[in-house]
C-alpha cells in the first residue's frame, strides 16, 4: 500500500539561530517527507539564507520542488503564513512545526500511523518536552476550562507523569499534524488558520472550530519532540505590547465565533470571577491592552459572518462525524 503523503511546514521569523537543528531533525524524519516549506516572513537575521543553504546542501537537483522556501516582504503573521503553506501543498497530512522545535526521528510516522487507525482523529501531536530539561514537559496537546482559557497540558511537570496516550481537546501548534481531510473540511473562506488572528491562539481556535465540526484531538506519548518555547522562558514583558494585545484579544474573538449559543450564558457566569481579576490587573500593570478591542469592534462584520458559518456547521456534525466512520 502507497504510503500517505505529508508535508512538514515551518514558518520562520528571525529563526535563524534554530532554524538549521528543526530542519535536520525533519530530514531525518523515518517516514518519507514529500516537501519541506519555509515560509520567511521578513526575517532580518539571515534566516533566509541559511535555509537556502542548507537546501542547497540537501538537494541532488533530482526534484527541486521537495525543498520550497518562499520569503514574503513583510511579517505576515504566523497563522496567513501559514495558510500559505497549506495551499501550495496537496498532502494527506501536515505537519505544522515551529523552528525551535526538533522532532524524534519516528514523529512523524507515530502520528500518522494513529491517525490511519481512526479516521475521526483530525489533529495529533506528541510529548513535547523543553528543550533545556527534557525530563520537563512543554506541551502534550491542549486543554481550555470553562472559562474558555487555553492551557498546555502538562507544562512544566514531570515528562513520565504523561506516558498513556489518548484524546484531547487539540494539539499545540508547536509541532502539530493534521490531516488534509479536516484542514478541507473545517477551513473557513479557505482559511485553516483565521487569518485575522495573526498569532497566538490560532491553534486553540482551530482545535475549538474542529471539535465542533465533529474531528477529534489526540496526543502520542511515544512521540517526542524538543521546544526553546519563548515566551515561556524570556516572560510576558520581554514581547512588544501589539503582540501582548494580539494574545490578549485572540481570545474573545475565538470565544465569539465558537462559543455556542446554549453554553454561553454559563460560561459568562463561570468567567467571572476571572474576567474581574484579569481586568483588574491589566488596568493597573497593562492598560495598553485595553486598545487591543479596537480590532475586534472593526472585524465585528467578519466575526458575525464567521460565526454563522461555524455554528451552522456546529448543527451538523453528528452526522458528518459518523459518517467518517464509515
Amino acid at each position: 500500500m502507497k504510503n500517505k503523503t505529508v508535508s512538514i511546514h515551518i514558518v520562520t521569523y528571525n529563526s535563524a539561530e534554530d532554524i538549521i537543528e528543526c530542519l535536520t531533525a525533519v530530514l531525518e524524519q523515518d517516514y518519507p517527507i514529500e516537501q519541506v516549506i519555509v515560509i520567511d516572513n521578513a526575517s532580518s537575521d539571515g534566516c533566509a539564507e541559511k535555509v537556502r543553504a542548507f537546501y542547497s546542501l540537501c538537494d541532488s537537483g533530482s526534484d527541486n520542488s521537495r525543498f520550497v522556501l518562499i520569503q514574503n516582504q513583510t511579517n505576515t503573521g504566523f497563522a496567513p503564513a501559514h495558510n500559505q503553506a497549506i495551499s501550495v501543498t496537496q498532502t494527506d497530512y501536515v505537519l505544522v512545526l515551529n523552528p525551535d522545535l526538533s522532532i524524534a526521528p519516528d514523529y512523524v510516522s507515530r502520528l500518522v500511523a494513529r491517525m490511519e487507525a481512526n479516521p475521526q482523529i483530525g489533529s495529533t501531536t506528541g510529548k513535547l518536552l523543553l528543550r533545556a530539561d527534557h525530563q520537563i514537559v512543554d506541551s502534550t496537546g491542549l486543554r481550555m476550562n470553562r472559562s474558555r482559557r487555553a492551557f498546555d497540558r502538562g507544562a512544566g511537570e514531570p515528562s513520565d507523569q504523561w506516558r498513556e496516550s489518548g484524546p484531547v481537546f487539540g494539539v499545540s501548534g508547536a509541532a502539530a499534524m493534521y490531516s488534509r481531510r479536516m484542514i478541507n473540511d473545517i477551513s473557513v473562506d479557505g482559511e485553516f488558520f483565521d487569518g485575522d488572528f495573526f498569532a497566538y491562539k490560532e491553534d486553540v481556535d482551530v482545535a475549538w472550530r474542529a471539535q465542533l465540526l465533529g474531528w477529534q484531538g489526540f496526543y502520542d506519548a511515544e512521540a517526542v519532540g524538543y521546544h526553546e518555547r519563548g515566551w515561556k522562558v524570556s516572560g510576558r514583558d520581554s514581547k512588544p505590547m501589539f503582540i501582548r494585545r494580539i494574545s490578549y484579544i485572540n481570545r474573545y474573538k475565538m470565544i465569539y465565533k465558537n462559543e455556542k449559543l446554549r453554553t454561553l450564558f454559563m460560561t459568562l457566569i463561570v468567567s467571572i470571577p476571572y474576567e474581574i481579576a484579569a481586568h483588574g490587573y491589566m488596568l493597573l500593570k497593562e492598560p495598553g491592552l485595553i486598545k487591543a478591542w479596537k480590532s475586534f469592534f472593526y472585524q465585528i462584520p467578519e466575526l458575525k459572518r464567521k460565526r454563522k458559518y461555524i455554528q451552522g456547521r456546529a448543527g451538523h456534525a453528528v452526522t458528518d462525524s459518523d459518517s467518517r466512520k464509515l
